[in-house]
């Protein structure tokens, strides 16, 4: 089984060039470590990297994330592709940023109560079992909901997303080729998101609906980027203009139903 631990960094390319360091003094002022594509099974102990920011470790065979207790100055975690079926063990990651976990075994979104910096989540296309989708535990989401900026769940299955209204702070939300098909829940959804300048809803039932894109538009007013294309501040004053017309005709047409009602009781 290959581990990642201090021995491999030491055979490394990267430390080799270190010219006049020592082997630990590299260790302690290394920030950025790349190990994708290894065929590391296992993380091990790395304690003695205390300083470290980022840590590629994507495209590998690794199961479970663990040993990262002491990376209390990590910002950026890349672990896609693996073989990962749980998110755990991540709670001194107090200065995490950036998580990616897209392509692993992952069935329920976790253990990231702890993670109060986090900005971005990625966990596009699980390899899940036919008929399994992802969920979303409503602790972890309650603890994201002043904090995470970008969220990716494409292909994952997924015909509901209000539970994830809470996450109010969102401004990239991507959860294309899934199974959504309720065009008045996102709306719904969309309403609790003031901020949101980038949604991706493409591939699913959802888009055949009729005024799509219209109505999208308009329930979520910050849009700048809709499936791929730009919205111009001209179609959304023009949707919203009509919008509120047809309100206004719809309420001049209930007042003008009431008085004829008023009239033909007071006959």
């Amino acid at each position: 089984m290959v581990s990642l631990t201090v021995d491999l960094i030491s055979k490394s390319n990267h430390f080799k060039k270190k010219r006049g360091v020592s082997f630990a003094q590299y260790l302690q002022t290394l920030t950025h470590l790349h190990f994708s594509n290894k065929n590391i099974e296992h993380i091990g102990d790395l304690s003695m990297c205390g300083n470290l920011s980022v840590l590629y470790l994507y495209d590998n065979n690794i199961k479970q994330i663990c040993n990262l207790d002491f990376a209390s100055n990590l910002t950026h975690l890349y672990m896609q592709k693996n073989n990962i079926t749980q998110i755990d063990n991540l709670n001194n990651l107090h200065k995490l940023s950036n998580l990616y976990l897209g392509g692993n075994r992952i069935t329920v979104v976790e253990g990231l109560e702890q993670l109060g910096q986090l900005k971005e989540l990625h966990l596009e296309s699980q390899r899940l079992v036919p008929g399994e989708k992802l969920l979303f535990d409503s602790r972890t989401l309650l603890s994201l909901a002043e904090t995470l900026c970008v969220l990716n769940i494409n292909n994952n299955n997924i015909d509901d997303i209000t539970d994830l209204s809470v996450l109010k702070n969102l401004q990239h939300f991507s959860a294309a080729f899934n199974k959504l098909q309720s065009l008045k829940e996102i709306e719904d959804v969309l309403s609790h998101w003031p901020k949101l300048i980038l949604l991706d809803l493409r591939g699913n039932p959802v888009c055949k609906e009729r005024k799509y894109r219209d109505r999208l538009i308009t329930a979520c007013k910050s849009l700048e980027m809709f499936d791929g294309r730009k919205v111009s501040d001209a179609t959304r004053r023009f949707l919203l203009w009509k919008k509120s017309c047809k309100h206004l005709n719809e309420k001049k047409q209930a007042n003008t139903a009431s008085a004829n009602d008023h009239l033909l009781f007071n006959r």
